[in-house]
């Protein structure tokens, strides 16, 4: 009998972890987001955002952003897409000049919608953001801000050669 207790017990349990993992957000791999590879530049205002996206590779993409203006830099942002769960998980921490950290840990974020060239993130942990997304149009490259006030800012940035 005790057995047999500590069997659907464990047979319970294993079914609600899974289920729980399966529901992270909708099934994708990092392969999928092959198209936000690149380099990027825009003006926010008297500012300039730059975002690098390295290759996807070995279940992960990966993003160094810089903000600069009047000679300087203002923010750095290192942002790392993984899979986890069949699904994908985006983790972003912004720092100031000298690698000094806004926030003592990232911000994570869920994957709730992908499709084609959109990808669209939500936040499971506190910080600056209540969503995050993006989105590729030949040379333009769109960040998608919701604030935690719900204040939605786009952001459109251009390709351009991480050369010139």
């Amino acid at each position: 009998m005790r057995q047999t207790i500590r069997t659907i017990l464990a047979a319970s349990i294993l079914s609600l972890t899974s289920s729980l993992a399966l529901a992270a957000g909708p099934a994708a791999t990092i392969d999928d987001l092959a198209w936000m590879t690149g380099n990027y530049a825009g003006a926010t205002g008297p500012n300039q955002l730059e975002e690098n996206w390295i290759k996807a590779e070995g279940g992960s993409i990966a993003a160094m952003v810089r903000s600069t203006g009047a000679g300087k830099t203002g923010m750095f942002e290192m942002i790392t897409i993984e899979e986890m769960n069949g699904s994908l998980v985006l983790n972003i921490q912004q720092f100031n000049p000298g690698f000094v950290p806004r926030t003592p840990t990232p911000q994570k974020m869920e994957l709730t919608a992908i499709q084609g060239n959109h990808v669209h993130f939500t936040a499971v942990t506190e910080g600056g953001m209540k969503s995050l997304g993006y989105t590729k149009d030949g040379d333009t490259f769109t960040i998608h801000v919701e604030q935690n006030n719900g204040n939605k800012i786009d952001i459109p940035l251009l390709a351009r050669s991480i050369w010139e």
